[in-house]
């Protein structure tokens, strides 16, 4: 909305006016949910695939989606939830991967 054009990730990241806000799952293809920023110049909130952020995490994958059951936290299920899910569920390395992203170290304003 404002003009605001940033070709690279880390440049989108590191901007302050970028803010990290939640998280929309899709559970048939993790990497189609959605990772929400606001941009504070425009007052606009952007939606970017997860699977454009996937690469950053280096941890272990499980194969079991634990959502809707008792050892389930609920974060997937809160679009404003930012924290790690401490489940092994196969959704937590996004969850892992959507922290990562919402402590990213800003660029000086």
């Amino acid at each position: 909305m404002c003009g605001t054009i940033s070709p690279h990730r880390n440049e989108f990241l590191e901007d302050p006016r970028v803010i990290a806000i939640g998280y929309t799952p899709h559970f048939h293809e993790l990497e189609f949910g959605l990772f929400l920023f606001n941009h504070d110049l425009c007052k606009t909130t952007l939606a970017i695939n997860a699977g454009k952020f996937t690469d950053l995490y280096e941890g272990a994958h499980f194969s079991e989606c634990l959502t809707g059951t008792e050892r389930c936290s609920g974060y997937c299920l809160r679009q404003d939830e930012l924290r790690v899910c401490p489940a092994p569920c196969e959704c937590a390395y996004v969850r892992h991967v959507l922290d990562r992203v919402a402590r990213w170290e800003k660029s000086p304003a």
